[in-house]
């Protein structure tokens, strides 16, 4: 799940990715932004979810991944858009647009 608010002043946008599924450990959120590199992130007991914020640059467009338990690669069901990946399969995507 993709939750987000913009931050006027310094024209970014901050986004909450957020997933859950039952048995998973461990939730690394993997993008264009991280170079790729995969980012913990956190679980939440009251929510049975994993969550992390980022700060992005507002009107740009982000490509994503989790990477769960460290070997299973799986989408956000509620991204922005989807496009396809080098790998055979697709590349979730979050917009920063900038509300007025």
């Amino acid at each position: 799940m993709l939750k987000k608010k913009t931050i006027k002043k310094t024209a970014e946008t901050e986004v909450t990715f957020e997933f859950a599924q039952p048995g998973i450990k461990s939730v690394s959120l993997v993008a264009d932004f991280n170079q790729w590199q995969p980012v913990t992130m956190k679980y939440h007991k009251k929510e049975n979810a994993f969550r992390t914020k980022v700060k992005l640059p507002g009107d740009k467009t982000f490509h994503f991944r989790y990477l769960l338990d460290e070997t299973i690669w799986e989408n956000d069901h509620n991204a922005d858009d989807y496009v396809p990946n080098p790998y055979g399969s697709d590349n979730s995507v979050v917009y920063t647009k900038i509300k007025k």
